[in-house]
């Protein structure tokens, strides 16, 4: 327990107490238990969800931490530091109401509303910001700034003024709807992205009891999306950008490498490639777990990605990256590194599609979209293709692979012909 917890929990009253626990009645698909603040007040109990879950034997009960081997997406120091801080943060609302004399007065579930934020959330803005500051502590600094993105357009939107969870209703997606449609290049797919993110912060906020789940805007308002447009390129348009020569000092060097890196490495996302370490390269193999799904990539090094893998290893030690895009140690802004030389990539893209005569948009996403066109053509599996995408769900590679030319369709309905 931390120093901060200890001094809180010496001033409570004796008839109240919290400690983390976890809780084995509850059992998660993935084998988990969910991590939970157990709360005690006058003789009853209830628990608070602390959004985390370890396994069994990753979790000392005597001390109320993650053990230091387990192995998640997140380090154990990490999710213990997030774990106190919520505790911390329990533990200050139950002393603040001890001082001010009303603790003896509360009644278990309206304490428990007290310290989820019923009362201190009503705004789903600092709800919404209230997640962000988590994830950040728990370094998932990706899904940080997409929910940082979407609070931002929408203060935009409602001109800066304070938004409450009752306020989030049909009428509101419908007028933001609008609004997003109304700005030249807005399209439907990313106002789709948008709206995913606010369904999410809201999923959250009926978890946390800040609103009923009979106010649920998204049983009326629904999602929608168009299909996106085939982002695949030809085999012989990857040869062509292959084949052009370019010196070390040009920049486009390492961005027509990196394309073809992307689609040798069975698709891996700019983001995966920038955080890739040397340690990562075990055996002939390449074992990197995915940022975005904490998918786990097991990549033969295969004699091709050797030879242009070796340019980028020389003098480096395990510890290092293997690109030259990430420059800063500290974790927040590795991010923004990683972001700002993604933007520069997609840039130089387009100027290699214009040295190879190439036609189609060429994006980060095209090297990663082709493989998994180019590996159906081949007749792999689509789990086995889903798999090697690193994909948490077959729907998602399903997506990847929804526009198929017709003359692929149409060789397919050769192959069923009874005739």
């Amino acid at each position: 327990m931390c120093k901060l917890c200890a001094n809180f929990f010496v001033a409570l009253s004796m008839k109240t107490s919290l400690k983390l626990s976890l809780d084995k009645r509850r059992k998660r698909k993935d084998g988990s238990y969910p991590i939970i603040l157990r709360l005690s007040h006058f003789q009853r109990t209830t628990s608070i969800s602390t959004g985390q879950s370890v396994g069994a034997s990753d979790w000392d009960s005597a001390k109320e931490k993650v053990r230091r081997g387990y192995k998640g997406a997140v380090s154990a120091l990490d999710l213990n530091r997030l774990l106190e801080l919520q505790k911390a943060n329990a533990l200050g609302v139950i002393n603040k109401l001890r001082i001010k004399g009303e603790l003896d007065y509360i009644s278990l579930p309206q304490l428990k509303n007290r310290i989820v934020g019923k009362t201190t959330y009503d705004s789903f803005y600092d709800f919404g910001d209230s997640l962000v500051r988590q994830m950040e502590a728990a370094n998932r600094y990706g899904s940080a700034r997409a929910y940082k993105g979407v609070l931002g357009i929408l203060r935009v939107f409602t001109k800066e003024v304070d938004l409450k969870f009752n306020q989030v209703n049909y009428e509101f997606l419908r007028k933001f709807e609008r609004f997003h449609l109304s700005k030249p290049g807005n399209a439907l797919n990313g106002l789709a992205s948008y709206m995913r993110t606010i369904k999410a912060i809201y999923n959250k906020g009926i978890k946390e009891e800040l609103v009923e789940r009979d106010s649920y805007p998204f049983h009326k308002y629904k999602i929608r999306t168009i299909p996106t447009k085939k982002r695949a390129i030809k085999v012989d348009l990857i040869k062509k950008i292959m084949a052009l020569e370019l010196t070390k000092e040009n920049s486009l060097f390492h961005y027509r490498n990196y394309f073809l890196l992307s689609y040798m490495f069975m698709g891996m996302s700019f983001i995966d490639m920038a955080f890739l370490r040397v340690s990562n390269l075990v055996d002939g193999r390449i074992k990197f777990q995915r940022k975005k799904t904490s998918k786990l990539y097991d990549i033969k090094i295969t004699e091709q990605l050797k030879e242009l893998l070796s340019f980028y290893l020389k003098e480096k030690s395990a510890d290092d990256f293997v690109f030259p895009i990430i420059k800063r140690d500290r974790l927040d802004l590795q991010y923004k590194d990683e972001q700002w030389a993604l933007k520069r990539y997609n840039k130089g893209l387009k100027e290699i599609a214009d040295l190879c005569g190439i036609k189609e948009q060429l994006t980060s996403y095209v090297s990663r979209h082709s493989f998994a066109t180019h590996a159906l053509f081949k007749n792999i599996p689509l789990a086995a293709i889903s798999a090697m995408l690193g994909h948490s769900k077959l729907s998602t590679t399903q997506v990847y692979l929804k526009s198929l030319p017709s003359n692929i369709l149409d060789s397919y309905q050769e192959e069923l012909n009874l005739l």
